[in-house]
């Protein structure tokens, strides 16, 4: 990029006077300069011919993360304007992301800039040293679906500066694209314009004027040289073919010759007796056809000795056209060692491989980094990374199946340069179902899987969801969360399958869903994942203002407990997840206060319960992953969070875009012998061993043989009946659930009809977001396909007469974790509209409400008025499900897996509370099953008889069913004259029933009919 600097003197003046000396040339020179260089074509004058407006109009118009966050704009008269009498002016103070557009209309043709050398502006300095990304949009449908293409500039001068970026500076973003990809090639031929993002974290002001098309475009930045890949691995004594292409922006031939002259050279293997030396040149002619392409094959050697990989980079000298990227390396495969040897036990291959790898080699397993941040890969190799990962909503474009296949294919191919050739582990928050692939199949978040009760079908979700990661080349999934809920003001407890240890153990049988067997064997298979047990520990007990992370309330707070509360409560589901073989555990970004002293310890930091409680205790034999950038929350410097965090058993390091820092800064503490060369090969033949588990080392690349299953109806199916089981039936005067398809339906509130709200947080992007985010079924929907007689008016605004029932659907937007805390923009009433449509509809006639979220919601003042009332949570992509048990195809059967209170003021309320006094007890739940038992105490008794001779036998099935007819049993008699002496017995009945404790049980429930 170049720029010219301009001050006090007029662009005017600068114009005349460059007529002037071309004036003085021989007319020659002047007429060969006229024809080699266009005029510029101007873009923007900022004279006002181009109003401020968006699309489907041309216009300018600002954009921002947040109200805040646009830019101001104004067109200035200004008196040094470089052109015309005004500039484009504004001023900023960006926290999030924010900038403007100049987009073109969407009802014309996109303009040809592809004559030209590049695009330049004027721009006043004001010399604060900061980056101003431009981008410039090409192809698509209109400026607002169209490819972006980005570079930058650095504001490091005071004045007018012209700007002059070449497109062949252009790069095409990998990090956000508003619509899928169209070619990914810079054509050029159908522009939409332009945009510019404004430096954040501090207040500024910026002038520009006069953004212009200028020169003549350049072959050799139109036409460029690639080869098919970066890495071409072949086997000892095989031939490496590298396809060497010339390529045009636009697709036009190319008007001149362009040479491509190679040689082999350097590289770490030895020509003469690894490979067979190649020399030569490549010509494309003038008129050669964009995409034409030549083969050039490097032939290598047999020597039959057994050695790591090595390389031969083709090195590539271009003329006439743009030269690749890198070079190219052909990289004879690794052979004949031990680690190579499937047949032989992990444990020998993990000490073998262990034993070749050199520091930096070791340090480079332990370091994961965020795909958004190795641009091509070229660092993979460079760096020894062990592990990439996708952050929510960090996709490849387009966000289909085959693409992600193809991206981590080309991340595992990358690895191949390695001198060992140690696969990449690639991970992903796939908590619900592969949800930041666009039409995967979505299950209800994990406080919807409690609610079912039922451990078979949480095992199926899991295998659900293994089969659609797998086949997209992801063989790691950071998930399940084994947090227990403590606190429903935390923006996390959807992640949580409830508050009681017990209901998380028992839903644990997930983790079998996704590795398979407890031995890890299964591990290989192409429908499964390794699974990741988050957050240990203790995060779902953080206290309420607790949080030092910006404006969280509840989120990566400061749990405080007693060491006994600290195993019964939260501890407990890791030990499960541990004896079920769970393959990598998460730390907790919350810290630890467990009253002996210390104060608040972060848990990246606490030694005692990572080394001593998981690893020495519980026998986990897995790695430990940190969380994202969990380390930089430690105290001291950067070289003491690596070693506080390493030394304290975290295994692999989560650190997306400091990922070189890391590396280098382990690097040195090891040799300075604060990390011992013990604790990292601890933590090195760990990582290892679940690699070689995971069969990367025979086959790195995707499996696609499953993808044609994803979102596929049997897995849909599974979803569907998740969704059916998670609804919970808390209130049913006058049974006006189930529906029947006879009766005139009125359907109403904001998340009827909602795809983004009803899946959540953690959809397709971090947060989720309400709209038609991915293909699935909305409950409006499911309840239409089920037959039903429905008019649907989201805001209650159509007449409500002549309807025999109102379904009202209300709830929660999507968030994620402390963004999602209350406190922080959030709380857990209804939103006036919701509150409205509730009033309305339930006035008007029978009324059921169903309330989507992620925690329970305050209603007990509406709670009169309603005459059934639904937990739906957060049911995921298979609206159809909740359709089911509205319209009785299913029974509800859904159980509280948290406790419903009355009053935010009750928060943190709880299972096993001495004071329990909430709206619904944790375990509450009615069925539309028609077998309800009667009998009353009576039948209690005889239940309690069965239980307890079921328990002595050890026939847990039997003894269950006792339990729950006697739960259905004292649920019909107390209806919604729930009390506090009813409420806390219930409850514990369902803590002992999860315990095994099943007379125990009955007796309790026994108490809570008396009380009731």
């Amino acid at each position: 990029m170049t720029g010219l600097d301009r001050n006090s003197v007029r662009r005017t003046a600068v114009l005349a006077g460059a007529a002037l000396i071309v004036g003085l040339l021989p007319l020659a020179s002047a007429g060969t300069a006229a024809a080699a260089d266009p005029d510029p074509v101007p873009v923007d004058r900022f004279e006002g011919e181009v109003p401020f407006a968006s699309q489907p109009a041309e216009g300018l118009f600002t954009w921002g993360g947040d109200a805040d966050d646009p830019p101001r704009l104004s067109l200035a008269e200004r008196s040094d304007a470089p052109e015309g009498a005004k500039v484009l002016a504004g001023d900023y103070d960006i926290s999030g992301y924010g900038g403007f557009t100049h987009d073109y209309a969407a009802d014309q043709p996109g303009h040809d800039w592809s004559a030209h050398k590049g695009i330049r502006f004027w721009w006043d300095g004001q010399n604060n040293g900061k980056k101003t990304a431009f981008e410039i949009k090409d192809g698509g449908a209109n400026g607002e679906a169209s490819e972006l293409w980005t570079t930058s500039f650095t504001d490091d001068f005071t004045g007018w500066k012209q700007i002059e970026i070449p497109f062949g500076d252009f790069t095409y973003r990998t990090d956000y694209q508003p619509v899928g990809g169209i070619d990914q090639v810079l054509g050029l031929t159908q522009m939409w314009g332009y945009a510019v993002t404004l430096p954040v974290g501090a207040a500024g002001r910026f002038a520009m004027d006069d953004v212009e098309l200028y020169g003549k475009a350049d072959q050799s930045l139109r036409a460029s040289v690639t080869t098919d890949a970066a890495v071409y691995p072949v086997k000892e004594g095989g031939t490496a073919s590298v396809k060497v292409s010339v390529a045009t922006t636009g697709s036009a031939p190319i008007d001149e010759p362009v040479t491509v002259a190679y040689e082999s050279a350097g590289g770490t293997a030895e020509p003469g007796r690894d490979y067979t030396p190649v020399k030569g040149e490549i010509t494309f002619p003038a008129g050669t056809e964009s995409g034409a392409s030549r083969t050039v094959r490097v032939p290598t050697l047999r020597d039959r000795t057994g050695e790591a990989a090595e390389t031969v980079p083709l090195k590539l000298t271009v003329t006439g056209a743009k030269a690749p990227a890198e070079t190219p390396q052909v990289v004879i495969d690794a052979h004949g060692l031990p680690y190579l040897d499937a047949k032989l036990p992990v444990k020998k291959r993990v000490a073998d491989l262990l034993s070749r790898m050199s520091l930096a080699e070791k340090a480079g397993q332990m370091t994961q980094a965020e795909r958004g941040a190795i641009g091509a890969g070229g660092d993979i190799a460079a760096y020894d990374l062990g592990s990439l990962l996708s952050g929510g909503g960090s996709t490849p474009t387009p966000n289909t199946p085959a693409a992600w296949a193809k991206m981590i294919d080309g991340y595992q191919l990358r690895a191949q340069a390695t001198r060992f050739q140690i696969p990449l582990i690639y991970g992903v928050d796939a908590v619900h179902g592969h949800n930041n692939l666009a039409g995967a199949t979505v299950m209800p978040h994990n406080i919807g899987i409690g609610a079912t009760r039922d451990p078979a079908l949480a095992e199926r979700t899991g295998a659900v969801t293994a089969a659609e990661v797998r086949a997209t080349g992801v063989p790691w999934d950071f998930a399940p969360c084994l947090c227990v809920t403590r606190d429903e003001r935390w923006g996390r407890s959807y992640e949580s399958f409830g508050e009681d240890p017990a209901l998380v153990e028992s839903m644990e049988t997930v983790v079998q869903g996704l590795q398979g067997d407890r031995s890890g064997k299964d591990l290989k298979d192409d429908d499964k994942v390794l699974a990741t047990a988050k957050h240990f520990v203790g995060d779902g007990g953080t206290a309420y203002g607790s949080s030092t992370t910006g404006s969280y309330t509840v989120d990566q707070g400061v749990t405080k407990v007693s060491r006994q509360e600290l195993e019964a409560v939260h501890l407990a589901p890791f030990q499960e997840a541990v004896d079920r073989g769970v393959g990598t555990v998460m730390p907790s970004y919350s810290s630890l206060d467990l009253g002996d002293g210390q104060g608040p310890v972060k848990m990246h930091a606490r030694g005692d319960m990572i080394n001593g409680v998981l690893k020495d205790r519980m026998g986990f034999d897995g790695f430990v992953i940190s969380d994202w950038n969990a380390i930089d929350q430690l105290p001291g410097d950067y070289a003491a969070h690596v070693r506080t965090s390493v030394n304290a058993g975290v295994d692999m390091m989560m650190v997306p875009y400091s990922y070189k820092e890391f590396s280098a800064t382990l690097i040195d503490e090891a040799k300075a012998g604060r990390v011992t060369d013990r604790r990292i090969d601890d933590a090195v033949a760990r990582i290892l061993a679940q690699k070689f588990r995971l069969g990367l080392f025979e086959k790195p690349y995707a499996d696609t043989g499953g993808a044609s299953a994803i979102g596929s109806t049997a897995h849909r199916a599974v979803a569907r009946q998740a969704a059916a089981e998670s609804q919970v039936l808390l209130k049913n005067a006058g049974s006006v659930l189930p529906l029947k398809k006879s009766q005139k339906v009125y359907v109403a509130g904001s998340n009827a009809d909602d795809i983004g709200n009803q899946t959540g947080g953690w959809t397709i992007t971090w947060q989720g977001s309400s709209g038609n985010i991915t293909p699935g079924t909305t409950i409006l929907q499911g309840m239409r396909k089920a037959g039903g007689d429905i008019t649907y008016s989201k805001d209650a605004s159509a007449s409500t007469d002549g309807y025999d029932v109102g379904v009202v659907v209300v709830g929660e937007t999507p968030y994620a974790e402390g963004v999602g805390d209350v406190g922080n923009g959030n709380d857990l009433e209804l939103t006036a509209a919701d509150k409205a449509a509730v009033d309305k509809v339930c006035a008007a006639m029978k009324c059921a409400v169903l309330i989507v979220s992620g925690r329970p919601q305050l209603i007990g003042d509406r709670l009169g008025d309603v005459d059934a009332l639904v937990a739906s949570w957060l049911p995921g992509t298979e609206g159809d499900g909740v359709a089911d048990v509205l319209y009785g195809r299913r029974a509800f059967t859904g159980q509280l897996p948290v406790t419903w209170p009355k009053s935010e003021s009750q928060l943190p309320i709880n299972v096993g509370d001495t004071s329990y006094d909430p709206q619904f007890p944790y375990g509450w739940g009615l069925t539309t099953l028609t077998n309800v038992p009667g009998g009353g105490t009576a039948s209690l008794r005889a239940l309690a008889l069965v239980a307890a001779a079921a328990e002595r036998a050890g026939a847990d099935t039997v003894a269950r069913t006792a339990v729950t007819k006697a739960r259905l049993l004292v649920q019909q008699k107390i209806g919604t004259a729930v009390t506090a002496a009813s409420a806390k017995p219930f409850a514990d009945a369902d803590h002992l029933l999860l315990t095994g404790h099943y007379a125990d049980a009955v007796a309790k429930l026994t108490q809570a009919y008396r009380a009731g």
